[in-house]
C-alpha cells in the first residue's frame, strides 16, 4: 500500500470558518500563500537575526532570508519521509502525517512574532512585559507567532488571524503549552523534562508557543493529532523544528566566516586542547572549567549535554563530531581566509551545502519518543553534529564582548519603548493621541481578555474591570512594539524620548 497519500484525510485540512474553495486547490498551499503575503513575513526583511545587515553587509541572514531557508530544509525532510520505506511511511501516516506544504508553511511561519533585536530583544521584551506591564505570561516568540496566525493578522474570511487550517496551526506549536501550565505540576529533573520547558515543576515554563488568550486555539489546532501525546510535536512541527536547528546551526556559521568573525586559531585551539586533553578536563571539578581556557567551554557543553539528555548523549558520539567539525569547517573553511574573492565564495558555499545536504537526510522516526525528543528527530551522530557546530557559534560569536555591548544597547530601547507607551495610555488627557493601530490593538485585546475571563476565571485572581483593561492594553504595547523592525523600534523610540527633529517623517505608519 501507498501511505504517501493518505495523510490528513481525516483532519488537519479544516479552517474555524468555512471556506469556499476553487477545485483543485490545495488547502495547504492556501496557507502558505496567506502566510508569505502577510505583512508580517515582509517584515522579517528588516529583523535581525544574530548581527544586523547594517554592520556586516548583505551577505548576513535576517529572519526572512533565515526562514526561507528553514523552509527549503524542512520540504527536503518532509520529501525524504515521503520517499522512505514502507514501514517507515506506514508509521508517518499512523502519527499523523507530514505534508510538505504544511512543513514549508510552519518554517515560513516560525518566526514571525520575534521582535526587533534579535534574542536578546525577546528576551528584554519579555522582562518589561512581566515587570513593567505586569503580563503575567510576558513576551515569548513562538506564543507571539501563533498569535499573530490565530488574532493579529486578517484574511478574507476573517478579521481576526488567517483561519489557518488545523494541521499548518498545529505545525508552528514548538513548545505546545502555555507559560504557566507548568507551575502546578510537581517538579522533575531536567532529563524528563520537555525540551524549552526550563526548570520545570512549580516553575513557568521557558519557552511556549501560546499565550493564555490563545490556549483554546492551541488546544483546537492540536485536537485532530489524538495520536501526539500531551506536550508533543505533531510531526510536521518536529521537522519544521529540526530544520530550524540545521539552518541556524550552519547558515549562521556562514555568517559569521564572511563577516571574519570567525578566527582559525581561536576555534582551532578550543577543539584540539578538548581532544588532546583525553580524561584530564573530564577529571576537572565545575567551578575549576574557566571558559577563558582553550578547551574548558567545549568540555562544559559536553556536560551539560550528557546532563540533560542522556537519552542519546554519547561520549564517543560527541568526540567523534569534534573531530569532525574540527577537520570539515577549522581545518577546510577557517584555514582559507574570507577575502569576498571567488575561491571564498565557492568554499563557503561549498562547505553550507555538504553540512545541510548530511543532516537534512540523517532523520529517524520514532513511534514513541522519550520526553526531549520528538516523533521526528535527528539521527544519532548528526545530533552530536549539530551540538558542537552550535557549541563554536556561541562561544565564538554569541558570546564576545563587543556584540553584548551592541546588543546591551538594544535592549534599552525595548525598554524605554514599553515604559513610554505604558505612560502615555495611562495618561488620561493624551491617550486618545496614542497611534490609532495601538489604539485598535487595545479595544481588540481587552475584548480577547473578557472573552477569557469569562470562559476561564480560574485564570484570574478576581479580576476587576479595570483589571482586565490593563491587561487589554499591556498586551497591545507587546503587540506593537513587537511588530516594529528594527529600525522601526530605533526611530520611534527616539520619536517617543524627544530625541529625533523628523516628526512627520519618522512618525508614519504608527
Amino acid at each position: 500500500m501507498d501511505y504517501r497519500n493518505t495523510t490528513h484525510l481525516s483532519g488537519g485540512r479544516e479552517r474555524a470558518i468555512g471556506e469556499d474553495s476553487r477545485p483543485g486547490e490545495d488547502e495547504f498551499r492556501v496557507d502558505i500563500e496567506r502566510i508569505r503575503f502577510s505583512p508580517y513575513f515582509s517584515r522579517l526583511s528588516a529583523v535581525t537575526q544574530v548581527i544586523p545587515q547594517a554592520g556586516a553587509g548583505t551577505v548576513v541572514h535576517n529572519r526572512l532570508t533565515h526562514s526561507l531557508k528553514v523552509s527549503a530544509v524542512a520540504r527536503s525532510i518532509a520529501i525524504g519521509l515521503r520517499n522512505a520505506d514502507e514501514s517507515t511511511q506506514k508509521l508517518v501516516a499512523e502519527l499523523g502525517g507530514c505534508d510538505p506544504v504544511v512543513v514549508q508553511a510552519a518554517a515560513a511561519a516560525h518566526d514571525l512574532g520575534h521582535p526587533p533585536f534579535g534574542h536578546l530583544g525577546e528576551q528584554e521584551l519579555d522582562r518589561a512585559a512581566r515587570q513593567i506591564l505586569g503580563l503575567p505570561d510576558g513576551f515569548e516568540g513562538n506564543a507571539q507567532s501563533f498569535r499573530i496566525l490565530t488574532a493579529l493578522d486578517s484574511c478574507d474570511a476573517s478579521a481576526r488571524g488567517l483561519n489557518l487550517t488545523r494541521a499548518v496551526r498545529a505545525a508552528v506549536l514548538k513548545y505546545p503549552w502555555t507559560r504557566n501550565e507548568w507551575c502546578s505540576l510537581p517538579s522533575r529533573p531536567p532529563e524528563l523534562l520537555p525540551r524549552g520547558v526550563g526548570v520545570g515543576g512549580g516553575s513557568a515554563a521557558a519557552k511556549y508557543s501560546a499565550y493564555d488568550i490563545e490556549s483554546s486555539e492551541m488546544r483546537d489546532a492540536l485536537s485532530v493529532f489524538p495520536q501526539i501525546a500531551d506536550h508533543q510535536q505533531t510531526l510536521e512541527c518536529s521537522v519544521m523544528d529540526i530544520a530550524d536547528d540545521i539552518a541556524y546551526a550552519v547558515h549562521d556559521l556562514d555568517d559569521f566566516y564572511r563577516a571574519g568573525v570567525l578566527q582559525y586559531s581561536l576555534v582551532s585551539a578550543e577543539l584540539r586542547s578538548w581532544l588532546d586533553s583525553g580524561s584530564g578536563f573530564s577529571r576537572l571539578d565545575a567551578c575549576d572549567l574557566d571558559p577563558r581556557i582553550p578547551g574548558h567551554g567545549l568540555e562544559r557543553t559536553w556536560r551539560k549535554v550528557a546532563a540533560k539528555d542522556p537519552w542519546i548523549a554519547n561520549a564517543e558520539a560527541f568526540r567523534c563530531s569534534v573531530e569532525r567539525v574540527g577537520h570539515d569547517l577549522v581545518e577546510g573553511l577557517l584555514a582559507l581566509p574570507y577575502d569576498g574573492g571567488l575561491d571564498a565564495d565557492r568554499a563557503v558555499t561549498a562547505f553550507t551545502r555538504r553540512w545541510i545536504n548530511r543532516l537534512q537526510a540523517s532523520i529517524a522516526v520514532e513511534k514513541d519518543p522519550v520526553v526531549r525528543s520528538g516523533h521526528v528527530r535527528l539521527a544519532d551522530e548528526a545530533w552530536h553534529d549539530v551540538a558542537v557546530l552550535k557549541f563554536v557559534h556561541e562561544r565564538f560569536v554569541l558570546e564576545r564582548s563587543d556584540l553584548a555591548l551592541y546588543q546591551r544597547g538594544q535592549t534599552r530601547i525595548i525598554k524605554s519603548l514599553a515604559e513610554g507607551f505604558a505612560a502615555w495610555l495611562d495618561d488620561p488627557q493624551d491617550a486618545d493621541r496614542a497611534p490609532r493601530r495601538l489604539l485598535d490593538s487595545v479595544e481588540a485585546a481587552t475584548g480577547e481578555y473578557r472573552r477569557l475571563h469569562a470562559e476561564s476565571p480560574r485564570l484570574f485572581d478576581e479580576a476587576s474591570r479595570g483589571e482586565i483593561e490593563r491587561l487589554g492594553r499591556s498586551r497591545a504595547i507587546v503587540d506593537y512594539i513587537a511588530s516594529f523592525t528594527d529600525a522601526q523600534a530605533a526611530s520611534v523610540n527616539a520619536l517617543l524620548t524627544g530625541t529625533s527633529e523628523g516628526i512627520w517623517e519618522g512618525g508614519r505608519g504608527l
